[in-house]
């Protein structure tokens, strides 16, 4: 089964090169000279976001029969480096995720494998995570971690997190903003259904994206 961020269609976007033609998908330095093609992506809730398509297999997750998955999106009015500033601290992610009270690095240091243990707020089914950083890619701004360990009902949790500039606007000018989507698939916990647990996990992830956004792009005007 596939993750639930689904493709629409596949919106080529062809570009004029300094000949007068566009762009050639069989030579090769025509290709190097191509800015990524989009496709438009929907979430469960029918949201829809254009997505380049070479980020897209980020999000497909293999899910098993008592998991669901699900994804969410966020526009920021912020470039792509401040956000990504904030999203890329493994060790500091209750900079933005406000449901977390405290993170510690108790192995590693910041790269592939590093581990974090981090305390939850009160009030939530949960006292404490273990995550394992799975992916940090600083060039194409993708995050990922995984729940290893904790005090919490949400086990085999397993996020990614990717990060674009805004699509070009109509008139073909390059997006000033940055789009950021999350993903993520989980056990359903034995007593709630599939729908449940989706809803509770995907407003924990819309509130930390917006309060993402509000950081971002707070730092932006300073």
């Amino acid at each position: 089964m596939s993750s639930t961020l689904q493709v629409q269609r596949i919106n080529q976007i062809n570009h004029t090169t300094s000949s007068g033609g566009t762009t050639g998908g069989s030579a090769a330095f025509n290709r190097k000279q191509r800015k990524p093609s989009w496709v438009i992506a929907e979430n469960t809730g029918g949201d829809q976001i254009p997505l380049p398509e070479n980020l897209l297999h980020h999000h497909n997750h293999s899910v098993a029969a008592n998991q669901c998955c699900s994804t969410v999106f966020q526009a920021i009015d912020a470039p792509i480096d401040s956000v990504w500033s904030l999203v890329r601290r493994f060790d500091e992610p209750h900079v933005y995720k406000h449901f977390l009270k405290s993170c510690t690095v108790i192995f590693g240091g910041g790269e592939v494998g590093t581990l974090r243990e981090v305390h939850v707020i009160s009030g939530l089914p949960a006292a404490s995570s273990t995550e394992r950083l799975e992916i940090l890619d600083d060039e194409e701004h993708v995050m990922s971690f995984s729940v290893v360990g904790g005090d919490h009902r949400l086990h085999n949790y397993r996020s990614v997190t990717t990060l674009h500039a805004s699509p070009p606007s109509s008139d073909g000018g390059a997006g000033n903003g940055t789009v950021v989507v999350e993903s993520y698939v989980v056990d359903i916990p034995q007593g709630n259904t599939k729908e449940e647990t989706c809803a509770f996990v995907d407003t924990i992830v819309r509130c930390n994206l917006e309060s993402l956004a509000h950081i971002a792009e707070s730092l932006d005007k300073i």
